[in-house]
C-alpha cells in the first residue's frame, strides 16, 4: 500500500510508558486487522508515543518495521510529553482513514469493539461507495467500570457536572473511545485551541452521533498514567473550555453577597437609632469579612483560569512537535521547525 493512499479505517492510539502492555496490544490489533481484512476493510494503525521514558518508542519502531505485519502500522514520537489529548490530536492529524477510531493503548478500550463501531457507523451497505456512512460519530458509553469506588464516583460526578455546565450536550460516561467519519475528523483537526478536550470537541462539531455501550475492561498490565492531578487538569480543561457558567456564577454569587451586605447594613442602621445598647455582632462581622475575602479570591481564581487560557492561545505555539516518524515514506525525521510550520496549517 502506498503510504499516501487513503484507507477505510485508521486506529489512533496514544501511548505513554506502555511497554508492559504493548505486546498484548499488538497481538489484539493484528487479530482485529485480520478480521477486518476478511470484510475487505483496509486498516492502518497510528501509534503515538507521548514522550515515554520506557521502551515504548522502540517498540513502536519495531512494530512499524515488521515485514510480516498484517496491517499498515505507522508510528509518531513526540519531542516530549504533551499530554493525552494532544497525543490524540497528533494521531488524528496523521490518520488517513475515511473513518478514524480513537482508543487507549492500555486495552481498557477493547480493540475488538472497533469492528462493532465501524459496522454501526457504516450502516447498511450503500451503492454510493466508500466514504458514505449512516452516522458520523459512534461514541462508547462505559459500563461496569473496573476502577475503585472513589474513582467511579468522581467520574460519574464529573460527567454530570459537565452535562450541567457545557454549552453543548456532552454524553454521560463517554470518554475518547469512539469512531468518527472523515468530515468530523477534518473539522476537529481545523480547531487549533491548545487546551483540548477531544470528547467535547467531538460533541461540539455535531452531525449524526450515536452511543454504543460496552463493558469497561481493567488494565492488562502496568499502572494508570492518569494521576489525580492529570484528571483534575482534564476536568478543568473541559469545564473552562466549554462553559462560561463559572464566571456567571461568581458574578451572581457576588451580587448575592452584596445584597446580603446591604441588608445587614440596614439592620445595623435601624438598631443604632432605635436600641439603647451597642450594636452586637463583632464576631459575625469578622466572619463576614473573611467570607467576603474568600469569595473575592475564588472569583479572581476563576477569572484567572480563563485569562490563562487566553494567554496560551495568543502565543501561537504549535500544538505538538514531532521528533520522529516510523512507517512514513516522506521525511521520517522532521525538524522541529518543519513540524511547527506543519501544525500551523
Amino acid at each position: 500500500m502506498n503510504p499516501t493512499d487513503s484507507v477505510d479505517l485508521s486506529l489512533v492510539i496514544p501511548l505513554f510508558n506502555e511497554a508492559e502492555v504493548f505486546p498484548q496490544l499488538i497481538a489484539r490489533l493484528d487479530a482485529l486487522i485480520g478480521a477486518l481484512a476478511g470484510q475487505k476493510i483496509s486498516t492502518e494503525v497510528v501509534l503515538v508515543d507521548d514522550g515515554s521514558a520506557d521502551r515504548t518508542a522502540e517498540l513502536i519502531r519495531q512494530a512499524c518495521g515488521r515485514t510480516a505485519s498484517p496491517g499498515n502500522y505507522r508510528g509518531i514520537t513526540l519531542s516530549r510529553n504533551f499530554g493525552h489529548q494532544l497525543a490524540i490530536t497528533a494521531g488524528m492529524h496523521f490518520a488517513r482513514g475515511e473513518a478514524v477510531a480513537i482508543l487507549d493503548g492500555d486495552l481498557q478500550d477493547p480493540p475488538e469493539v472497533v469492528a462493532e463501531f465501524y459496522a454501526k457507523l457504516r450502516g447498511e451497505p450503500s451503492a454510493e461507495g466508500r466514504g458514505t456512512f449512516a452516522l458520523d460519530v459512534v461514541y462508547a458509553v462505559r459500563q461496569d467500570r473496573k476502577e475503585n469506588m472513589i474513582k467511579r464516583m468522581a467520574y460519574a460526578g464529573f460527567y454530570r457536572l459537565m452535562r450541567r455546565l457545557a454549552t453543548v450536550p456532552i454524553p454521560l460516561d463517554s470518554g475518547d473511545f469512539c469512531i468518527m467519519s472523515r468530515r468530523v475528523v477534518n473539522e476537529i483537526n481545523a480547531m487549533r485551541e491548545r487546551h483540548r478536550f477531544v470528547r467535547g470537541l467531538r460533541s461540539w462539531v455535531g452531525f449524526r452521533q450515536e452511543a454504543h455501550a460496552y463493558p469497561r475492561a481493567a488494565r492488562e498490565a502496568g499502572k494508570s498514567k492518569y494521576t489525580i492531578g492529570k484528571l483534575l487538569k482534564l476536568a478543568f480543561d473541559g469545564i473552562f473550555t466549554f462553559s462560561e457558567k463559572p464566571l456567571q456564577w461568581s458574578a451572581q454569587f457576588g451580587l448575592l453577597v452584596a445584597l446580603c451586605s446591604v441588608g445587614y447594613a440596614l439592620y445595623v442602621f435601624i438598631w443604632r437609632f432605635f436600641a439603647k445598647e451597642a450594636v452586637p455582632g463583632f464576631a459575625a462581622l469578622a466572619v463576614g469579612l473573611f467570607f467576603l475575602g474568600g469569595v473575592q479570591l475564588m472569583s479572581i481564581g476563576i477569572l484567572g483560569e480563563y485569562i490563562g487560557r487566553i494567554h496560551n492561545e495568543v502565543k501561537g505555539r504549535p500544538l505538538f512537535i514531532v521528533r520522529e516518524r516510523f512507517g512514513f515514506a516522506d521525511h521520517p525525521h522532521p525538524s522541529a521547525n518543519e513540524a511547527a510550520s506543519m501544525e500551523r496549517t
